[in-house]
């Protein structure tokens, strides 16, 4: 269940409320006259389930609500009411395969921000898989894999696509890029100062690396294996299940291949660069054209499923 509140403008409480008795998935509602300053109205409370959650914030915006007043959702840890329980069970599908569009809008396009937070974890991570790459260790592909970020512009750009939205695939693939041209550049000089200093040598990194060398070795696996992280990761960021994340991450090689990227240029092993970019566009390419795929089908189910239930209410007042 998500916690609903609305600030209503003066003399919209009436139709506020009409909105919130229409919705089989919305109870528990209250009304506080006059409780809201600034902006000034009524606060109406409800709970809702999440299947209902788009219902009601469609309902809501086509009175205008979010322009002279406020819509605010939360999501209920502990919900005991057997009223709730029975407005979950009435609403239209089940909550963890409901996508509430405004929330997925939101959170990405926070995902396509290029903050001073993204491009640190972009580079520890990428600075971590380029040492990776030096000793032949898997176990620091792997943390470098879950300490990157770059997944929620992924998510970005597949909601733009989906919503034909081009300014948001712009700003997220101007994020992305950004973001790794500094980490690895970043990560290039490091290595390239360790070099000089004596840290590292040329022939540091090895041309057989068993344990590896997928980081720069793109294959149709590399392929489907983002195909199926993209599918993944778009569904456990629409469906709130944020620790399936972890398994998205670990699954791409999108911050390895730029940790080897940077390491080979500065350690000049020129047949390693081209199939760390073949590796990094790769991963990149599967995980958006997933994600769109599972967005479009997120979007024609639940249209039919909102279809069903308009026709079944509309047999049941007939009735």
């Amino acid at each position: 269940m998500l916690h609903l509140r609305v600030i209503a403008p003066p003399g919209r409480t009436d139709e506020v409320c009409k909105v919130l008795d229409a919705c089989l998935g919305a109870t528990n509602v209250v009304v506080l006259p006059d409780a809201a300053r600034r902006p000034a109205g009524d606060v109406v409370l409800a709970d809702v389930a999440r299947e209902s959650a788009n219902e009601v914030i469609a309902g809501l915006q086509a009175l205008d609500v979010h322009r002279d007043g406020s819509i605010a959702l939360d999501d209920i840890d502990v919900s005991i009411s057997e009223v709730a329980d029975r407005a979950e069970a009435l609403a239209p599908g089940h909550g963890d395969d409901a996508v509430i569009w405004r929330q997925l809008d939101e959170r990405t396009a926070d995902e396509t921000r290029l903050t001073w937070a993204f491009v640190i974890f972009l580079t520890l991570a990428t600075q971590l898989a380029g040492i990776a790459a030096m000793i032949d260790s898997p176990i620091l592909v792997v943390g470098a894999m879950v300490l990157g970020p770059e997944f929620g512009t992924v998510a970005a750009m597949c909601y733009g696509l989906v919503f034909r939205d081009p300014r948001r695939v712009v700003r997220a693939l101007g994020t992305m890029a950004a973001g790794f041209a500094l980490a690895i550049v970043i990560t290039f000089v490091c290595a390239l100062v360790s070099r000089w200093i004596g840290v590292i040598e040329l022939d540091r990194l090895p041309e057989s690396r068993p344990l590896t060398a997928f980081i720069y070795s793109p294959d149709r696996w590399s392929f489907i294996v983002a195909l199926l992280a993209g599918a993944a990761g778009v569904l456990s960021v629409t469906a709130g299940k944020s620790s399936a994340l972890v398994g998205v991450f670990i699954s791409v090689t999108t911050v390895p291949a730029a940790g080897n990227l940077a390491v080979a240029l500065a350690l000049e092993h020129w047949s390693e660069i081209t199939g760390s970019v073949l590796q990094l566009l790769v991963n990149l390419a599967g995980m958006v054209l997933a994600g769109v795929v599972t967005l479009v089908a997120q979007r024609v189910g639940w249209d039919i499923v909102q279809k069903r239930q308009t026709r079944a209410r509309a047999r049941t007042t007939g009735e």
